[in-house]
């Protein structure tokens, strides 16, 4: 694929998850489920793409929803965790060893995590009822976190085996 398709198919992405992250926006329930999709889009740039593609992708996305929705939170989301994670996560994995690959992965999320909370509390001014820092809550969203990152690698594991091979277009390398 040569760099002009390059561009134009990670300009269709960006646009694409910046409407994702326009609608969990609006609806202000479904934020985090647009978020992890468009993380989804990152992954299939990071495979398809490669090079600076998709973290042309990331930033595009994050700027452009950071400046355009009308509820920042999804943006927020997407800037300080889903968007780069799929990036990090291949990283990660490259050590090859599960136990210090999960306590790296942890340990970024819950960062990632203080982080997002204190942006949607000093900077968004979300009240304490909806987001805290709470024992509670980083213990619910360290298992979410748990269940996405699986759910992302079985995600993974099927395009490649499943879906990529039918997708002859992008298989050619140029």
């Amino acid at each position: 694929m040569n760099s002009t398709r390059k561009l134009a198919l990670s300009a269709v992405l960006s646009a694409l998850s910046v409407v994702l992250l326009f609608v969990g926006s609006a609806s202000q329930v479904l934020d985090l489920s647009c978020a992890a999709l468009c993380s989804v889009i990152v992954i299939f740039a990071i495979i398809e793409l490669r090079g600076p593609w998709p973290y042309l992708i990331y930033a595009v996305t994050s700027l452009l929803s950071v400046l355009l929705l009308p509820d920042k939170f999804a943006a927020v989301i997407y800037l300080l965790f889903a968007g780069y994670y799929p990036a990090v996560k291949r990283l990660i994995e490259k050590l090859r060893r599960p136990i210090p690959e999960w306590i790296i992965k942890i340990v970024l999320f819950n960062g990632a995590l203080s982080l997002i909370i204190w942006t949607s509390k000093r900077i968004l001014g979300l009240p304490d009822e909806e987001i805290a820092f709470s024992v509670i809550v980083y213990a619910v969203c360290n298992a979410v976190f748990i269940l996405y990152d699986i759910a992302m690698t079985k995600l993974i594991t099927f395009y490649y085996i499943k879906l990529r091979p039918r997708f002859r277009f992008l298989n050619k390398r140029g």
